[in-house]
Formats: structure tokens, sequence, C-alpha cells
């Protein structure tokens, strides 16, 4: 690119030339973008910083806070809690909503995060993100609750990720396709580096935990074999397979050149609908990739359409190039929903 834009350029342009970005929502996700400046600071300090290793606590899910975790829940916390665009926040790693206090002005907006997507990689020194997902808050009553919250991906103002790796890049859609902004660390901004970013229809690779082979329904059991089977199997052609560990890392190389993830049920906790959190990590991601050309479903239907029965709820997850992901959906169909 020869003009260097800045996101709070993109931001503006978007609200006064598309009409696609209200001005609280403008300032609300320059606050998200500036939290995650700092955050990548910690993050790429490491060791030095004194934030790897676990932080001795769990959370609402039960698992194990790494120091981080904790560090990354706050720093979101602090920039959005006084800016006067929010309601109220819910994170992955708090067991209810977080009401901004009486002391600061109430926003129209509600915010949902992941603030530090693939914990198991932090020590071990593997790309990690932060998730986001912006709601309008419904105004026909009073003050905030839980209930808010609860609405479908359909309705998000705004989703968008940072991925914490060789580069540090903010993936963003407000429902008009799909941008990416590198962070230029001797500048301190965010730099316009892609827009309009588009996922392939087809793909020859996949994103799955292997290991769980033996717990998986027969549907994703079938498209897996297929893929394996390679040119002399029903394909006709030959697959890789990639798996980071890190739902940011994996959904970010689909954006970048295509491909499929799928974190699916599985018969280890047959109760559970799956493994990823709807609100904070599904929803988000689902709208990205729908926008940059993608699809998203559980098996049996969009994922963005789903109707949340609780903040911490849980689901299957296929996403990435349609024409994939509309095939491990039909096999899911074909089987009864198995």
């Amino acid at each position: 690119m020869g003009k260097r834009i800045s996101l709070t350029q993109y931001l503006i342009e978007q609200q006064r030339m598309h009409g696609h970005i209200p001005a609280q929502l403008r300032l609300l996700i320059e606050v998200v973008a500036r939290a995650c400046k700092r955050i990548a600071i910690s993050v790429n300090k490491g060791a030095l910083g004194d934030v790897l290793g676990s932080a001795g606590t769990e959370n609402v899910q039960g698992e194990v806070q790494k120091k981080l975790d904790v560090i990354c829940n706050e720093v979101l916390i602090e920039a959005n809690e006084w800016g006067g665009h929010l309601a109220a926040m819910a994170s992955e790693e708090m067991d209810g909503i977080y009401v901004v206090p009486n002391r600061f002005p109430q926003g129209e907006y509600l915010l949902l995060f992941d603030p530090l997507d693939g914990s198991s990689n932090i020590d071990v020194n593997v790309s990690i993100g932060t998730i986001f997902s912006v709601l309008k808050k419904p105004d026909d009553h009073a003050g905030v609750s839980e209930q808010d919250f609860l609405q479908p991906g359909s309705k998000q103002a705004a989703a968008g990720y940072c991925i914490y790796g060789p580069q540090t890049t903010l993936v963003l859609t407000v429902g008009d396709g799909v941008a990416m902004f590198t962070l230029d660390r001797e500048q301190g901004s965010w730099v316009l580096t892609q827009d309009g970013v588009t996922i392939p229809e087809d793909t020859k690779e996949f994103a799955i935990n292997m290991s769980n082979m033996r717990h998986w329904a027969p549907p994703v059991r079938r498209y897996i074999d297929e893929c394996l089977a390679g040119k002399d199997g029903p394909r006709g052609k030959d697959f890789n397979m990639r798996w980071v560990a890190s739902m940011v890392a994996d959904v970010h190389r689909i954006l970048t050149r295509g491909g499929i993830f799928m974190y699916p049920w599985d018969k280890r906790e047959p109760d559970k609908p799956g493994k990823l959190r709807l609100m904070y990590e599904a929803n988000p991601m689902s709208f990205i990739v729908e926008q940059a050309g993608g699809a998203a479903t559980n098996g049996q239907q969009r994922i963005l359409d789903i109707q949340p029965s609780k903040l911490h709820e849980r689901v299957s997850v296929i996403l990435g190039s349609k024409n994939e992901v509309e095939r491990v959906t039909a096999y899911h169909r074909e089987a009864g929903g198995a």
C-alpha cells in the first residue's frame, strides 16, 4: 500500500462515508485496540516481565488460569470501563457480567471478550490472541443485566481479534468486510495492511485435534477419513493438516490462505454441545469468517443464528472455506444430527 492508513482514519472513513460506525462504536473499537497494544507489550516481554506460568487460580470453566489470562482481563476492563461507550462487559475469565461502575457514564454497547485465547501456548512462545465481540444494549429498559448479552451472533455490531505473533495484527469487521491492521511498534500505531480479506471457497488444508479422533461423531470421522485418503480417495486431492491449539492462530491462517477449522462435539462429554464458548469465541470468529466469504456452523445450523441461553454457553464449531464447511454440515444432516 502506498499511503499508510491508520486504524483511526479507517474507522472515521467508515463512519463518515459508509455510515457503518456510530461515534460511540468507533471510540470503543479504538479503546479495545489500545488495550491490545498494552497486552502485546506484556506478551512480548514474557519471562522478563514475570508474566509466564500459572496464576494459581481457576476461571468459571474450572480451567487453571495463567498469569497472562488474569493480566489481560484486567487490562481490558480498566481500559474500557471509564470511556462512556459501554454499559457492561463479559469475559470468559469472569463468572458474571461486569457492569460499568456508577462513577463512570454508561454507554449503549456491551463488550464480550476472551482476553487471551490459546493460553496453553503462552509458555512455549507460540501465537496467542485476544478475541472480542460488541453488541448493542437493548434500549427497552434501564440498567443492564446478563439477559441483555444473550443475543444471537447475527446482532453483533463489530467483532475482531488481535494475534500476538511475529507481527501483532488486529483483524476487524463492522459488518462491511474484514480489514487487517499491523502494529507499527516504532510509531505505536495500527496501520491498515489488508482490506477486503477473502477466504477461498475451496481448500486442501484442515485444522483439528487428531488425538480426539476416537471420540468424534461419525460425520466428522467421515470427513477427515476422506481428507486423509488424499488423491486416491473420494476427494481426489491431498490435504495437509495444521493444528496450533490456539483458535486465533488457526483462524488467522484460514483468513490468510483458506482452510477449515473444526472443534466438534465428542463423546467424552456427551452432554456438552462443544468445547468452545459461543459468546466469546464462536460468535466473533464466525462473524469475521462470514464477512470474509467463509461459512461457520455447529454441524446443524449457522452459528450466528444460535440463540444463547447462558453467558458461558459452549458450542461445536466448524468454520472456514465455504465449500468445505458446507460438506461437513451436509454430512451431519445426512446422519440425522449425529
